[in-house]
């Protein structure tokens, strides 16, 4: 408890200011204070060449800041203060806590305000994390990078268990994620899933230590962008669970007709990551899926240099889950034919009624 407690304080150090009465998550507020507060002082001293556009949560923070480094580390005249601007962007999903993701319904829940602010020309690039971007792009918009690919596994995190096979039956597991929820309930069918578990990494652990749930399950890219990764407990294999389709990868958008943001951004595109992205994306659109619908894939190259993909769909109850495979050529043609054809035989495999029980 000590120990995950004092990673959440120091995951957001304090600002030396005055005493003042205490309130919830004093030190993380703090941080977003002073962010917000960078942004106001560059909107003053000078006009930014880049305006990127980004949620505000630690983690999407974490991502932008990354972007703008590699920006600045490729491009001189991107170095110099104030040439890059974080603009952040309150989302749908972000004002909607009380919620399933499931029971929000649509599309783009992450995306669409910085889609649009996008359009509008209040921003001039936007970062995003791929699981969040929709399978169709919006008009006038162009995704032609992403970042080298983070660690697409996910981390079990608990204060009384080792593993999931270490939970005592009817133990309470927290997610937001129905894919986590039907692959943890098809292996576990004793353990109880709590599906409404939002917010963002700090108030997931946060509820944890506070007794709300006995184990958490959350994505091992984030936790390491966050140097987070002391609160993990285990890592699950692939085998155990395969991640969200674009798990761990983060895609830079910009309007198509913006020649000069196209060309920064295609300079910090990483090929393996934006091809193994483009492979897994075929396959979700296939599916046509949605926030009701487990889905799950992942393409990687194999020892042999090929490309082997694997997806599966489930039932939200974890009792049917339907997995294939595939492998070829780790080219771009080949590979987002490999997707489509596993998200084909999936649908027959499945049949009609699966996904719209």
């Amino acid at each position: 408890m000590n120990t995950l407690s004092s990673t959440l304080h120091s995951a957001c150090p304090p600002l030396p200011r005055a005493p003042s009465p205490p309130s919830p998550s004093p030190k993380c507020h703090t941080r977003f204070h002073r962010v917000k507060a960078s942004i106001a002082v560059e909107q003053q001293t000078k006009v930014a060449l880049i305006r990127i556009g980004t949620r505000g949560s630690p983690l999407a923070l974490a991502q932008a800041y990354e972007t703008r480094d590699k920006l600045m580390a490729s491009h001189p005249e991107l170095a110099e203060e104030g040439a890059i601007q974080i603009v952040i962007i309150k989302t749908t999903g972000d004002k909607i806590l009380s919620q399933p993701l499931a029971d929000i319904g649509g599309k783009g829940l992450f995306t669409k305000e910085i889609d649009e602010a996008l359009l509008n020309s209040e921003i001039d690039i936007a970062v995003h994390s791929m699981k969040d971007v929709p399978t169709y792009l919006p008009d006038k918009t162009i995704l032609p990078c992403n970042l080298p690919r983070e660690d697409v596994r996910d981390a079990f995190i608990s204060l009384s268990a080792t593993s999931l096979a270490d939970l005592l039956p009817g133990s309470v597991i927290g997610t937001a994620s129905l894919r986590r929820k039907s692959q943890i309930l098809h292996r576990y069918p004793s353990l109880n899933v709590q599906e409404n578990f939002r917010g963002n990494v700090q108030t997931r652990l946060r509820k944890l230590s506070d007794g709300v749930v006995q184990a958490t399950l959350l994505a091992l890219a984030g936790l390491k962008r966050l140097s987070m990764t002391e609160n993990v407990t285990s890592i699950l294999s692939i085998d155990d669970m395969l991640p969200a389709v674009a798990q761990g990868a983060i895609g830079i958008a910009c309007r198509s007709n913006d020649d000069k943001m196209a060309e920064y951004i295609a300079s910090l595109n990483h090929e393996e990551t934006r091809l193994a992205v483009v492979c897994e994306r075929a396959f979700l659109q296939t599916l046509d899926g949605s926030c009701r619908t487990p889905i799950a894939g992942y393409a990687s190259r194999n020892e042999d240099g090929n490309c082997l993909f694997r997806g599966l769909v489930a039932s939200p109850d974890g009792t049917r889950v339907i997995e294939t495979s595939r492998v070829g050529p780790y080219a771009v043609e080949d590979m987002i034919e490999m997707g489509k054809d596993a998200g084909k035989e999936l649908l027959s495999r499945a049949g009609p009624n699966f996904f719209s029980s």
